[in-house]
Formats: structure tokens, sequence, C-alpha cells
């Protein structure tokens, strides 16, 4: 995953940082408690696609 590109990136429905799990390949945003997807190094940043996660 780019490094710059993960410093730009933000979550699409609060606009809050997202954390990058290398394990899971997603990015998480704790605020809204959803989870991207990163697909072939492409961050999917589509909000019907994003997977909900409890509170860790």
């Amino acid at each position: 995953m780019d490094t710059k590109l993960l410093e730009i990136l933000v979550c699409p429905i609060c606009k809050a940082e997202l954390d990058y799990h290398k394990s899971e390949q997603e990015l998480v945003c704790h605020k809204c408690k959803l989870a991207y997807q990163i697909d072939d190094g492409i961050p999917v940043m589509l909000i019907d696609q994003a997977r909900k996660i409890d509170d860790e």
C-alpha cells in the first residue's frame, strides 16, 4: 500500500483518518466502525461494500 495514498485517504462518511491493517488488507474507520477492503493494492472506498466492525 502506497504510504502517500494512506496519508490522504479519509473515511468517505465522516472524513476521519483511517487505520491501515496490513494483515487484513483493510482500512478501518473506528469512528464509523467500518472497514474498507484493499483489493490488489487498491482501496475499495465504497460505503455499500464496507464491512461493519466491532469496536476493537
